[in-house]
């Protein structure tokens, strides 16, 4: 621990951090021990993972204070307990920048992650669609007017409304319907996918099933597409078949903060409601925002009692943060940055020889075809993250290898470009992963076949590429102004 005669000789952030992991220390030593120990880990790798990222310090001291010891169900000025006053300025502070950011109707700040803001999102649909026509056309006031008979009548409708979706091997979420999530479970789901041939979205075919199907949601967005999605078309087909258009925008938010997606590519712009991440490209904490048009502002601020129960408020405050810094000119070249960087990582390795699915990308990620170099996504996985590159292995469509093993690899750039990385180490990155990918040797199992898990790979070469993704790194330091001990 340094010495704090002097204080002048440290940055308020490494103040922060020190004090922060002296009081964790006093009381739990293994805790303080592993945060240390992430940030060295963190410092020792080339984060791939497309939705992860690294947010500011400032982000960070938002989120460790005493907020956390108060409850505040309900929304700014309309609580459910007493003594919220701070907490109200801070969400609504919250609700105004991300409103201002996006260029939303409403903003809802408090969902705990992605996940939570589709459910709140879901539901506030269906009760704004389904549940208050049908109390309506009771002619009471609330479900609690209702009686047994027609509250299970009330449950049947909820029940049975359909959601089509992007799906899950195409590029769509596990809460897009996907059938061992709950989401699953709450509709009559039903999916498109991509093209066969091309790997993209046909807006046609889209148009035909959803004009088949009449669904109550209409929702776009995915985890694993590496193509802009033009969403004019997408409102065009959920008004001609009477659906909501939904918009799950976690993982290009910030090419939507950054401007980077504009006219057709900006949800907001089209969609009825629009969920997110606060993390990811956007850079914050980890949580959720569901952003609508003011049709739904009243039913999405039901989320408690619906589906929630009290917003956690120092995470509400760092998201605050978040959107203060990305209200900013440089957050705008950054925005920009991650699709070079993609982009330029995308053709690098092509040009080594590997697959790239759709030919490039035109936003944060690329999916890479491993099948092609006789291995799995899983090995692969693991044999970079040998080398110290960490990336995560993603089904591709039509995948034969299934959502374990998969063929394929999904790599993102928005961490990378936070360390300023450009297109000239996008090049290196590129050729450190094919040359220890090219070297990944399936093993044999037991019964003579080969492994789609186990793996040979030469010492020599995963030293290699820890020696280059070190030197990268040396020039790249994470918080450089922390140097904890």
């Amino acid at each position: 621990m340094k010495n704090y005669d002097d204080l002048k000789k440290y940055s308020l952030e490494e103040l922060y951090y020190y004090t922060s992991l002296e009081l964790v220390r006093k009381k739990s030593p293994l805790i303080a021990e592993s945060i240390v120990n992430e940030l060295d880990n963190q410092r020792s790798s080339l984060k791939l993972i497309a939705s992860e990222n690294y947010s500011s310090i400032n982000v960070q001291a938002a989120m460790g204070n005493l907020l956390t010891d108060k409850y505040a169900e309900g929304f700014p000025y309309h609580r459910f307990y007493a003594g919220c006053e701070n907490i109200d300025e801070i969400e609504a502070y919250a609700s105004k920048r991300a409103e201002e950011l996006f260029g939303a109707e409403f903003a809802f700040v408090q969902p705990h992650s992605g996940s939570d803001a589709n459910l709140c999102a879901y539901h506030a649909i269906l009760h704004k669609k389904v549940e208050l026509p049908f109390i309506e056309k009771l002619g009471v006031k609330s479900i609690d007017a209702l009686d047994r008979a027609q509250m299970l009548k009330l449950r049947e409708e909820l029940n049975s409304q359909r959601l089509l979706a992007l799906d899950y091997y195409s590029g769509g979420h596990l809460t897009h319907g996907y059938r061992h999530n709950v989401s699953g479970k709450m509709f009559d789901v039903y999916f498109y996918g991509v093209d066969k041939d091309t790997y993209l979205l046909d807006y046609e075919s889209i148009r035909a099933k959803a004009h088949e199907i009449k669904p109550l949601i209409l929702l776009a967005g995915y985890s694993a597409y590496p193509r802009k999605i033009n969403f004019r078309i997408m409102k065009e087909i959920a008004d001609e078949c009477g659906a909501v258009l939904m918009v799950d925008m976690a993982h290009f938010a910030g090419l939507v903060a950054g401007k980077v997606f504009e006219g057709d590519f900006d949800p907001v712009k089209w969609a009825d409601v629009v969920t997110s991440t606060t993390h990811k490209t956007l850079r914050g904490p980890r949580g959720g925002i569901v952003l609508s048009k003011l049709e739904f502002k009243e039913s999405i601020e039901k989320a408690c009692p619906l589906m929630m129960g009290g917003p956690i408020a120092q995470i509400m405050a760092a998201k605050a943060v978040a959107f203060d810094e990305a209200l900013s000119p440089e957050f705008k070249e950054y925005a920009k940055q991650i699709v070079k960087n993609t982009s330029h990582l995308a053709s690098s390795l092509i040009k080594e020889g590997c697959t790239v699915l759709t030919g490039g990308t035109d936003n944060h990620l690329l999916l890479l075809d491993v099948s092609t170099l006789g291995i799995t996504g899983r090995q692969a996985e693991n044999a970079l993250r040998e080398a110290h590159l960490t990336m995560n292995r993603n089904a591709l469509p039509f995948d034969k290898n299934g959502p374990w093993y998969t063929s394929g690899l999904r790599l993102g750039t928005a961490a990378l470009t936070t360390l300023g990385m450009k297109e000239k180490e996008m090049e290196e990155i590129a050729n450190i992963i094919v040359t220890v990918l090219k070297e990944v040797k399936p093993k044999l199992d037991s019964n003579g076949s080969q492994s789609k898990a186990k793996y040979d790979i030469d010492e020599s070469v995963i030293k290699s590429a820890r020696e280059r993704v070190n030197a990268l790194l040396s020039k790249f330091k994470l918080y450089p102004q922390l140097e904890l001990k």
